[in-house]
């Protein structure tokens, strides 16, 4: 994908705040610290579109991107093992299901997953299983490969692939620091933005 143009649209809490609904939105989902911001700033050749830290829970809002006047990047509030208090946590969850089953314009979703972890959480798995009861696609990827030898990466990956109930296949490994995966991701993802309104419509789950 060249990359022409990336832009900040706005930051949102909640859909009054939202963008007007125009471009297909691509939202990115994930635990917090896992690769969100940097997966993002690679797919789109940028340093620091979005900003990244080591401070887990750094993303409190929903921000919006204009990817090349045709695509909207949705980053969504890391969830996990932010150290913030409950009552935070639960307005961060509310706020990312509203969007998630309101937003007409949502074509997909990409769940983050670091791969150097033995299986996914319950959570990670619970949202699958959400967004697939809501009809909503999603594409999971693995990130921070680079991290890993080959063999060790291809157990994960399969072990991933099987918690999920997916074909190996259908997982995308992706590292930001060697690009592994954004070319292939972002097939997946133009794919899901091509979907005729007919066949597909976000905002499914009632």
């Amino acid at each position: 994908m060249n990359i022409i143009s990336a832009d900040f649209i706005t930051s949102a809490v909640n859909p009054t705040q939202y963008p007007l609904p125009e471009l297909p939105e691509i939202a990115f989902a994930g635990r917090s610290n896992v690769g969100k911001s940097s997966l993002i700033n690679t797919l789109v050749n940028r340093k620091h579109l979005v900003k990244t830290g080591s401070t887990p829970g750094k993303t409190q809002l929903i921000n919006f991107f204009q990817i090349n006047h045709s695509y909207s990047f949705v980053d969504l509030p890391g969830f996990g093992y932010a150290k913030v208090p409950k009552s935070v946590k639960k307005n961060w969850a509310l706020m990312i299901e509203t969007y998630l089953s309101k937003r007409e314009q949502l074509k997909g979703v990409v769940l983050l997953v670091d791969i150097r972890r033995e299986s996914p959480s319950q959570a990670e798995k619970d949202l699958v299983n959400w967004l697939d009861q809501c009809r909503i696609p999603r594409i999971v990827v693995l990130t921070k490969a680079d991290k890993f030898s080959t063999n060790k990466r291809v157990h994960h990956h399969h072990n991933f692939a099987k918690a999920f109930e997916m074909n190996p296949s259908d997982v995308v490994v992706f590292s930001s620091k060697t690009k592994m995966g954004r070319d292939r991701l972002w097939e997946e993802i133009i794919k899901l933005c091509q979907v005729p309104e007919d066949e597909f419509q976000g905002g499914s789950c009632d």
